[in-house]
This record gives C-alpha cells, structure tokens and sequence, in this order.
C-alpha cells in the first residue's frame, strides 16, 4: 500500500516538494541538494524565501538585490548564496501556494507512490542525466523492477510519429510484442500513434511496459487513452517526474522524452518526420551512450523521412525485426534466436478462437465484446485474449469500445 503523507519519511516528503517547486533539469535545485541533501537544502531555501515574502509588498522587488538580502539573513547565508538568484525567484510563486501534504493525499488517492533517489528502486541509470536527473518519480503500477539499475531482458523505447500509417502501427505493435516476450520491457509516452500501438503490443504479449507521462499521473493524457493506460497502470508502470495537477505542456513534452532515452537501452524509432519529438529521443539516447534504431518506410513517405536522415547520418542503425533489435542490447553469443522465433509465431497462425471471431467481426460498423461473443459462442474472456492478437496483427481494429476487421 503507498505511504499516506505522515508516514512518510523527512527525505521523501523533502524530494516531494522539491520536484513540485521545480521543473525538468533544474541545475540549481540538483547541485544544492547535492551539497546538503534534500532536507537541509529545503529548509534553507524556504528561510530565504520567507524573509522575501516579510518585506512589504510595496517594498518588494523581485530583483537580485531584494534576494540577496533575503539569503544573507539565511542559516548559512554563504551556501544559500551561492543559489543564482533567478532560482529563487523560479521557486518562490509555487512556495507560496505549495500544500505538499494535500498534494501528496491526492496522489495516495488513487493507489500511487513516490520513488526517490534515496529508495532502492530508484533507477540508476538516471544518474547519466548528470544535472538534468530528476528530482522524484510519481508512480502508478507495480512493475517497479523494470527500474531496476540493471534489469534483464534490456528495457527498450519504441517511439516514433502521432500520426502514423497502418505500416507504421503494424511494426511499433509487431516489434513490442515480440520484445516484450522476450522479457523486454517496452518504454514509451503513452501518446497516439506509435506510442500506443507499442504499449499495446507489450500488453498482447503479456509483457511489461512503461508508460512516461509528460504532465502529472492523476489524469491520464491523452484522454482518449484512458482504457489504454489503465491497463498499464494494471500490469505495468506509469510514471512521471510531475506532480499531480501538472499539465502536460510543450516543453514538458521535450524534457519527458529525455526520461524515456535514459530508461532505456536502446531507443527504436519507428516513423518519424525530419523535426519530431522521437528524433529528439533518439538524439538524447545517443548523447547519452545508449544504442538508436530506426526502421525504414517507403522513401516516398515523409512520415519517415526521419528514420531514413537518422540511418544516413549514422546516428541510428537500421533495424527491420526484433531480432535485429535484440542484436544491439545483447551481449554477443547470449542471443536466442529460437525463443525469438518462437515469439514471431504469434502473429502467424490464428487459433480456433481467433479464426472464429475474425469470421464475426464486421468489414463495415462495429460489434461490441459482449455481440461478438453472442455470434462467436465464446466466452468474454476468449474473445477479449482473441481480439487482443487480432489487434496486434493488424487484421482486426478497435472502435472506442467496438470492433471491426481491419
């Protein structure tokens, strides 16, 4: 059960509000907690910020002389001043209306916790982000291990265009699936387009899969992805270095998908225009010593004109199956190509069940699980797991909750 807010411990509830105070990358915050750990940093920062806000209104300038004055009547008016005044004045507006213990209450609400860099299940691996790690990860879900320092199978990202094409949403769910039963976590944002189908694909599989949210975990982004992300919520993780109540913004956007390079091991991009948020996931995976792919489209397609640049600058290696996926994360003679095989059959030969909801579904219109079960004579269960694989091999397409052959 997640820690409601009085059981949780000093450091916790410090990084808590640091990560609400601040946002992605804040060098500032990072070095001061580095030298004094979170709570002391805390607590230093809040005395120079209060002896600010005692100053008159009329009074008050938000400029460096006012701050300067501020830090001097400080604990340690030496270290805090050595905090440019620019933070300080970033911070202060959120410290004043800040209510951690209300924010951390909302986030116990709904089943979720907090992962610090103090936990044992904090990632590691986000130490390579140097003054751009984050400051806490707001969790849903139970696949905590995935963010182990060295999980095994590799986590891989699969990322790539919103608005993608049949092909490109054939080979994100193809790929995922494949992955996934392997052991491969599969890493992405819960977008439309490539995103999803990736998650999907895992979800098909029965594998894990992580879901890095650009806003807050309290409202599932997109909303149309509500079901989507429930069921990673059920049988993997959604995380995000916002607090609750934070909107996925732009810019936020940009510093998520950062997370989802530095998570990973390799980062697969599959369709991407020449300016995209994948192409800049793969440029942070690659800053960051971690191996890119990218997998090929038609040359006529500008929906991978991205993927195509990538391959032909070197920054990405081309990759059509996920075998040749698995070749770039596993160490040389440890890879097993029958078990890899074993996984592409899924998407081959349809079983009785499949064979017999397929035969039911629609070309036109729509049918609901409970019709297509009634005309297939199956269970609820069976024409779920059937309609998951149809799905995930492209032969049969959902419709809010309806679906038909695709």
């Amino acid at each position: 059960m997640p820690a409601l807010p009085n059981d949780l411990s000093p450091e916790v509830r410090a990084y808590a509000t640091w990560s609400a105070l601040t946002e992605s990358g804040d060098g500032a915050a990072l070095r001061l907690i580095s030298r004094h750990g979170p709570v002391d940093a805390l607590d230093r920062v809040a005395h120079a910020l209060r002896t600010w806000a005692d100053v008159a209104p009329a009074n008050r300038r938000a400029d460096s002389a006012c701050l300067a004055t501020a830090t001097a009547a400080a604990p340690d008016a030496t270290a805090i001043a050595a905090i440019d005044s620019a933070a300080l004045k970033r911070w202060a507006p959120r410290f004043e209306r800040l209510e951690i213990d209300s924010l951390l209450a909302t986030h116990a609400s709904y089943g979720g916790y907090l992962i610090t860099p103090h936990d044992d299940a904090w990632p590691t691996r986000l130490a390579d982000l140097g003054a751009r790690m984050p400051l806490a990860l707001w969790c849903r879900g139970p696949r905590t291990d995935t963010l182990a320092p060295a999980p095994a199978p590799a986590p891989i990202a699969i990322v790539g265009a919103r608005a993608a094409s049949t092909y490109g949403l054939h080979m994100a769910r193809e790929l995922a699936a494949e992955l996934a039963m392997c052991g491969h976590p599969i890493i992405s944002g819960g977008a439309f387009g490539i995103d999803g189908a990736a998650h999907r694909g895992a979800l098909a599989a029965d594998g894990p899969t992580l879901a890095i949210l650009a806003g807050g975990v309290d409202r599932f982004y997109p909303r149309a992805h509500h079901d989507l992300l429930a069921a990673i919520e059920a049988a993997g993780l959604i995380i995000s270095e916002h607090p609750p109540g934070r909107t996925p913004s732009r810019f936020r956007f940009l510093e998520r998908n950062r997370l989802i390079a530095a998570l990973s091991d390799a980062t697969v991009v599959v369709q991407a225009a020449i300016r995209s948020g994948a192409l800049r996931t793969a440029r942070d995976a690659s800053e960051l010593g971690r191996q890119v792919a990218a997998v090929p489209g038609p040359v006529t397609d500008m929906a991978s004109s991205g993927c195509h640049e990538a391959i032909r600058s070197q920054l990405a290696t081309l990759v059509t199956d996920a075998c040749e996926v698995r070749e770039l994360v596993t160490p040389i003679g440890t890879l097993d190509a029958t078990k890899l095989s074993d996984a592409g059959g899924i998407l081959d030969d349809l079983t009785p069940a499949q064979a017999r909801v397929l035969d039911v579904l629609p070309p036109r219109g729509s049918l609901d699980i409970s019709a297509i079960a009634d005309e297939a004579a199956l269970s609820v269960a069976e024409v779920r797991a059937a309609l998951g694989m149809l799905t995930l091999a492209n032969k049969a397409t959902q419709i809010g909750h309806a679906f038909r052959r695709a």
